[in-house]
């Protein structure tokens, strides 16, 4: 009797001490077991690992991939390993998986089932905008045919997704007169950088502005909006904290913004910016491989998670701690967004925290400002059902703005 009592209390504590603690991603729809008792102790191994790294001397050994066409031209050094591979197989980073995202994103451009009806309402380009820090960013446009061209919204997609989703959406944005925008940001989309790493959000607001500013030299008359989903929505946030952009902004509209996505353990948050730099791309295999479920709509979640330019991939330590960051900051700023906002959220949203929503309305010093909360509502707004009736509550939004402007 004791031992089976004996036994029934180890299972207990095994269980309570591999509890996974939770920690989402925010912004494209994907909720990551990020830490985990399990992960921590791990991730400590690994830390000694480090430690020894230091304190006990190795020989150093070079290993040398060498392509079979090139390895009598070249003589790698005599201490070095010499692997020889395939020609094919030794690529530069551009030659790898970033070029056939990029490729993959461009070849899209022109193979959707819309074209036909795209041809008749809409004209879709794309550019390659350098950064100032010498990266290339996959951006593209969606110009209104039928209608003139009224204003101008810059689109930011949300954590691991890409720009062309909102295809739909800007098309509907263009039969009311608006010329888009949109960037597929550092590791996302057809841009450079790993897919689906996030060194640095403030990489992704420096180029917003930049890219910004390219919107507007390019279009000097008309008035310019910013939309942004889910970790967009916090890029977008913290760009136009910036006063010079604020100026030069008529108004952001911003679904499900990553303002409250917090760890539900402070161990996490202790943590998290020491792993960030000694294994930033280091990655938990008890991440949700299926995807949450941010639409109520199935269709929609095959969709997304079948999208080869979607990063389905376990999330990397560095980019949940990036989200914790940006988080933290913009909660701590609420009252210095002084812009004309609309914000929108769904109420049962397991992806980022609609009280973060209800607190940037409440603590906003903008004059100007609309919340609208959607009861049993996911995270990807414009992929739910109600979808269009969505778009058009964001449309008409931008469109008395607008006017608004106009008259004054």
């Amino acid at each position: 009797m004791q031992s089976a009592m004996k036994s029934s209390a180890l299972v207990a504590a095994a269980a309570t001490v591999y509890q996974p603690l939770i920690l989402t991603s925010g912004a494209s729809g994907r909720a990551a077991a990020l830490f985990s008792l399990r992960a921590v102790r791990s991730l400590l191994l690994l830390f000694n690992g480090f430690l020894l790294l230091f304190f006990f001397p190795f020989r150093r050994r070079t290993i040398v991939a060498v392509s079979e066409k090139s390895a009598k031209e070249e003589r790698p050094p005599s201490s070095a390993v010499v692997v020889r591979v395939p020609a094919a197989m030794v690529r530069r980073p551009m030659e790898g998986e970033t070029a056939a995202r990029r490729a993959m994103a461009i070849r899209r451009l022109g193979t959707k089932e819309e074209d036909e009806e795209e041809d008749r309402r809409t004209k879709r380009e794309f550019c390659i905008f350098s950064t100032p820090r010498g990266d290339t960013l996959f951006t593209q446009s969606w110009t209104p045919i039928a209608v003139p061209t009224k204003g101008l919204v810059v689109l930011m997609h949300g954590l691991n997704e890409h720009s062309g989703r909102y295809n739909h959406f800007a098309m509907q944005l263009n039969d009311s007169g608006f010329k888009v925008y949109a960037m597929d940001w550092i590791g996302h989309g057809g841009s450079d950088g790993l897919h689906g790493y996030v060194h640095s959000l403030d990489y992704a607001v420096d180029d917003l502005k930049a890219f910004l500013e390219k919107v507007l030299a390019e279009n000097p008359r008309l008035p310019c909006f910013l939309f942004g989903h889910s970790t967009g929505a916090a890029i977008v946030l913290k760009a136009v904290l910036d006063p010079k952009r604020e100026a030069r902004i008529g108004g952001v509209v911003l679904t499900s913004p990553a303002i409250r996505v917090q760890a539900s353990h402070p161990i996490i948050e202790i943590v998290a910016p020491i792993f960030s730099l000694l294994i930033p791309k280091y990655q938990f295999n008890s991440a949700n491989k299926k995807g949450p479920p941010v639409s109520r709509d199935p269709e929609a979640l095959k969709v997304k998670y079948s999208d080869p330019l979607v990063y389905t991939g376990a999330i990397r330590v560095r980019t949940g701690y990036e989200i914790l960051r940006i988080c933290y900051y913009l909660q701590q700023n609420l009252n210095r967004v002084t812009v004309p906002f609309l914000v929108l959220h769904g109420t049962t949203d397991t992806v980022t925290d609609p009280e973060g929503t209800q607190r940037l309305h409440q603590e906003a010093s903008s004059t100007d400002k609309s919340i609208k909360l959607y009861e049993g509502f996911l995270h990807d707004l414009l992929f739910e059902p109600e979808r269009d009736g969505i778009a058009r509550s964001i449309i008409d939004w931008l469109s008395s703005r607008l006017d608004a402007q106009s008259r004054s």
